[in-house]
């Protein structure tokens, strides 16, 4: 079991304590907190049968969860006779996380329950390029608001999870390499956060979180989902077959960089020329959109002025998404993704972005791959980073493992 499982909680762990070889251990409190977090109440000798425990195993390991505050009594089950026995579930509300996706520019930050429930959340003007000291001292500044303004304390506060705007190491929480972040290449994301603030930090790509917070929201049950980044630069997350799908190093959807024909003389911030960014992206449309004689800055003005029916506007976001679409269906053959949704600051400007990504995608990609394909809008819209980056930290927190040592230190 991995921090990046993102379904299935409870069906998962029973699967796998069936098909598990013999082991000396026997499942411990971790394990049956895994099994609780689908909501389902149990009795103890419901938890028993599944385990295969002792009963009197069972009681004394519901007994430290119990005390741990992360399950609680959830009323009594149908008598068989005697007494009705007690059930137990999940307590969501027992810790809090600190979740914020920064964005090259602008920031996102809120505090959720252990199930990814948004208890306080604030956007607001970050410019990445500040450097990680005075970005990352407001993250820690700004999660000690949001606890204070939900009423909670740093003694609850399970983890906290970072999206960056660049390609990042997952397991050493560092970035590398990252063209828009001057100042962040293998700096100490997590330990310098810890420094600050005594819990478990996690950190990730962006456009991974958001993947993640989609799923989470939207397609829990989709096992093969394609999350697409459309701001001031493009970027991929990929969910397969529940998880994260990061490649060797960490850089595994940066479709941003792939070379579109359209692009062939565009110069791209990589370094080389046709990239899919330097022609589809928030920035690069902003800047023909200007030399036409239609002034924009970025993002948020084109989809000031696509609601406001600009016709070059509008026609420039169906040749980005026809552009998208060229190179997403290349990943639909080689990946058969059931679901790409379509995110990120320029999603918000209407449909005409996602009629020119479907236009190609159809239209390139093979009719077996696109058969049962869905190609739709983020629906969790600006607070998916958010709650991808609250679910990393919960589930990599409530892991068995984990769970195990939260409770001992409870």
């Amino acid at each position: 079991m991995t921090e990046d499982t993102l379904t299935g909680t409870g069906d998962r762990a029973v699967t796998e304590l069936r098909e598990a070889a013999p082991a000396t251990t026997a499942p411990g409190a971790g394990t049956l907190l895994r099994l609780l977090r689908d909501g389902r109440p149990r009795t103890r000798s419901e938890l028993a049968s599944v385990t295969g425990l002792a009963r009197s195993t069972v009681t004394q390991r519901v007994d430290a969860l119990l005390a741990s505050g992360l399950i609680g009594p959830a009323g009594e089950a149908v008598s068989t006779g005697g007494r009705p026995p007690t059930t137990f579930c999940f307590r969501p509300d027992a810790r809090v996380v600190l979740a914020a996706d920064l964005g090259a520019t602008h920031t996102r930050m809120a505090l959720t329950d252990m199930s990814g429930q948004i208890l306080a959340e604030d956007g607001v003007d970050l410019e990445i390029a500040a450097g990680p000291e005075t970005v990352l001292d407001w993250v820690v500044g700004h999660g000690r608001t949001l606890l204070d303004r939900a009423g909670r304390s740093e003694d609850e506060l399970l983890g906290l999870g970072l999206g960056l705007p660049g390609p990042v190491q997952h397991a050493t929480g560092r970035a590398v390499n990252p063209p828009i972040m001057p100042g962040w290449d293998h700096f100490d994301v997590s330990g310098y956060v810890r420094s600050h603030v005594d819990v478990p930090v996690l950190v990730d790509n962006d456009v991974n979180i958001m993947a993640v917070g989609e799923h989470h929201a939207s397609w829990p049950t989709a096992s093969h989902l394609m999350f697409v980044k459309v701001a001031t630069g493009i970027g991929c997350g990929i969910v397969s077959e529940g998880r994260v799908y990061r490649g060797a190093q960490g850089a595994a959807g940066d479709m941003g960089h792939v070379f579109v024909p359209s692009g062939s003389d565009k110069p791209c911030r990589c370094g080389n020329t046709g990239c899919l960014e330097a022609v589809a992206s928030g920035t690069a449309i902003a800047e023909a959109l200007t030399a036409e004689g239609v002034p924009a800055t970025g993002a948020r003005e084109i989809v000031d002025l696509a609601r406001g029916g600009s016709v070059p506007v509008l026609r420039a976001l169906r040749q980005a998404g026809r552009d998208i679409g060229e190179v997403l269906a290349a990943a639909v053959n080689m990946f058969n993704p059931s679901v790409i949704v379509i995110g990120g600051a320029m999603a918000l400007a209407g449909d005409h972005l996602l009629a020119g990504v479907r236009e190609n995608i159809y239209q390139r990609s093979l009719p077996l791959a696109t058969e049962h394909l869905s190609i739709v809008s983020s629906t969790a819209g600006e607070s998916a980073g958010v709650v991808g980056a609250a679910v990393m930290v919960i589930e990599h927190c409530l892991s068995p493992g984990s769970a195990e040592a939260l409770v001992t230190r409870t």
